[in-house]
């Protein structure tokens, strides 16, 4: 017999008594999950498939958000929104995930000189990220103290093997392949991490117009270091850079996940599948099929 809790829904949500933690993001949200467990309620603001940058609040989402009792919120100029939807929602408690990190910075355009938001996207950045929650986590709950520990952990042990595979595929690229051309310039701390140059389209989805010296300067990178695959992110349109490929005869070589995870039945319905998602693509489309071990 199948047993359906829906009509209870709302009121198993109001005798929910676990601490509320609201997520800027859905990549945020998913770290967050790892680390709180079933001893927190974690959600996102911002749905699968949205744009981060320039997020528009609804009034639902700050009704939503009443009473919440942590708001994580990545930093380093990403969600400009943030400090409005906080105020409107009654001055939540907020983590401010990337505090105390040394920031890479935008080298060109009009965001020149600003950090580039994008940490999560390297492994590596991602575990002090996991140390940030679980910080805040034992602030906001310390009878989970331990608990909280030990999933950040695990979840640290998860992104060590992903920091591996990511090394050596990277290793199985021709070292004149390396270059990683994407829509919005949001790979430079993967980049910088494991071994890739980066060019893209735009600095940040915030600052997205397509100029012709954008389009020129990107043709000519991928025509003069001979490119074999063009890249764009699934939260922007990809028209611009598929005209890039078939301009230069490189492949258009699919959709990364940055700023969001995917559905659940997706390709990057978490964190670790994202990243997974995006070096396959990576590894097949900058490796001919020869090359690839």
């Amino acid at each position: 017999m199948l047993i359906c809790g829906c009509g209870n829904r709302s009121q198993t949500t109001q005798n929910d008594q676990r601490p509320r933690v609201l997520a800027t993001f859905t990549i945020l949200a998913d770290l967050a999950r790892n680390v709180a467990g079933d001893r927190l309620r974690v959600s996102s603001i911002v749905k699968e498939g949205s744009e981060v940058h320039g997020y528009q609040p609804t009034p639902s989402d700050i009704e939503r958000s009443v009473g919440a009792d942590l708001l994580i919120e990545n930093g380093l100029g990403l969600e400009l929104w943030a400090r409005r939807f906080t105020m409107a929602a009654g001055n939540i408690p907020t983590l401010t995930i990337s505090q105390g990190m040394e920031p890479l910075l935008i080298g060109e355009d009009s965001y020149a000189g600003k950090p580039n938001p994008h940490a999560w996207m390297s492994p590596r950045r991602a575990m002090d990220y996991v140390d940030q929650l679980r910080e805040a986590f034992i602030r906001l709950d310390p009878k989970g103290a331990e608990y909280y520990s030990n999933n950040a952990e695990i979840y640290k042990k998860q992104l060590q093997v992903l920091d591996y595979e990511l090394r050596l595929a990277v290793k199985t690229i021709p070292p004149q392949h390396r270059i990683l051309v994407s829509c919005e310039g949001a790979f430079t701390y993967l980049a910088t991490d494991y071994g890739l140059e980066e060019a893209y389209l735009w600095p940040v989805n915030a600052e997205s117009r397509i100029t012709p010296k954008r389009m020129a300067r990107l043709i000519n990178t991928v025509r003069d270091r001979a490119v074999p695959a063009v890249f764009c992110e699934s939260t922007v349109s990809d028209k611009a850079q598929r005209e890039v490929a078939s301009v230069t005869n490189a492949r258009f070589g699919g959709t990364f996940f940055v700023d969001s995870i995917s559905e659940p039945n997706g390709p990057a319905p978490t964190l670790l599948d994202l990243q997974r998602h995006n070096v396959r693509l990576i590894r097949e489309g900058l490796t001919a099929p020869g090359e690839r071990s």
